[in-house]
Parts: structure tokens; C-alpha cells; sequence
């Protein structure tokens, strides 16, 4: 399976030029073979792409803007959905890719083999619970020195207290009783 994507290495447009960076960037962080296509250089490739956007995913005028994803004739989706995909961590289904070894999905799908399922579904859909559980952890563990800090805090006045009862002063000196 190779990912197409169709990109114009000549737009005028810095808001496509970016998006486009930003998929191929994307991609290659994650070591996903690719194509890229070029639009503006080969009418060929123009073509196809605009023939193998489905209907209901063309702009209101009919012609779709680069980038454009396919896996191999399937069509993924463009900038939009691609930034969806990879804002839910779900960038190889939306490419039509099994996971690989360790990544979260994949890691997923064994736990739910595993009977693990709900767990790995909580950590799953909602990291922000696992965050937020991990922020409690933490907090708790913070507690704890915390106490122990109010402690050595009083312990530490009342020390300062009794010296400032041995200590006494004169005309802005401090003068000590052993004197």
C-alpha cells in the first residue's frame, strides 16, 4: 500500500504551503511511506486527483485544494480530516494503516485481547482522565512533603522563638544573655 499525497509545489497560497509541510512532516516523523504528487507541475496528476475526490468531499466549487491523501485509489481525506486523525491519535486508520508495534492503538488492540479492554479503553479515549489521574498521583505524593515541611517549619520558629527569648535588644544591637 503506498499513501498518496497530492500536493502543488508552486501554490501562492502560504495557508496551503503550510498545510502541506505539515502533513509530509507528519508522515515522515512517523517513518509512513509516501508519495508525494505534484499538481501544479503534471496535469496527469491534477486530473486524477480531482476525478478520485469523492462528491460529497469537494469545496463548493467543484475543485479540491491540495493536500489531498489516498491509499493507493482509496481516498482518505484532505488537510482538514488528516489534522482530525492526528489530533485523536488516529492518523494510521485514517490512512488505512495497521498500527505499528508499540504504538497506542496497537497497544489497544492487545489489551482488548488481553481482557485489559477497559482499562486500555479509559487511557484510550480520554487521556485527559489519565492525565488527570496522574496529576492526583502526583499531588498526593506532593502532600506528603508537604506536611513534613509544616512541620520542620514549626520546629524551626519555635527554635527561633527560644533564641529570640535568650537574646535581647539594645539601642539596636542584639545582645545575647550569655554576654
Amino acid at each position: 500500500m503506498v499513501i498518496k499525497v497530492f500536493l502543488a509545489s508552486s501554490s501562492g497560497s502560504t495557508a496551503i504551503k503550510k498545510k502541506q509541510q505539515d502533513v509530509v512532516g507528519f508522515l515522515e516523523a512517523l517513518k509512513i511511506d509516501y508519495t508525494q504528487f505534484d499538481i501544479a507541475s503534471n496535469e496527469d496528476n491534477r486530473m486524477w486527483m480531482r476525478e478520485n475526490v469523492p462528491g460529497e468531499k469537494k469545496p463548493t466549487n467543484g475543485i479540491p485544494l491540495p493536500p489531498q491523501i489516498f491509499n493507493e485509489g482509496m481516498y482518505c481525506g484532505d488537510y482538514d480530516t488528516f489534522f482530525e486523525a492526528k489530533e485523536d491519535n488516529s492518523v494510521y486508520e485514517f490512512l488505512g494503516l495497521t498500527p505499528p508495534p508499540g504504538s497506542k492503538k496497537k497497544e489497544l488492540v492487545e489489551a482488548e485481547q488481553n481482557g485489559d479492554a477497559h482499562t486500555a479503553e479509559l487511557e484510550e479515549d480520554d487521556p485527559g482522565k489519565k492525565a488527570e489521574t496522574d496529576a492526583q498521583e502526583e499531588n498526593a505524593e506532593e502532600e506528603e512533603p508537604a506536611e513534613e515541611d509544616e512541620e520542620s517549619r514549626k520546629v524551626a520558629e519555635e527554635e527561633e522563638q527560644e533564641e529570640g527569648e535568650e537574646d535581647r535588644v539594645e539601642d539596636n544591637h542584639l545582645v545575647s544573655e550569655e554576654d
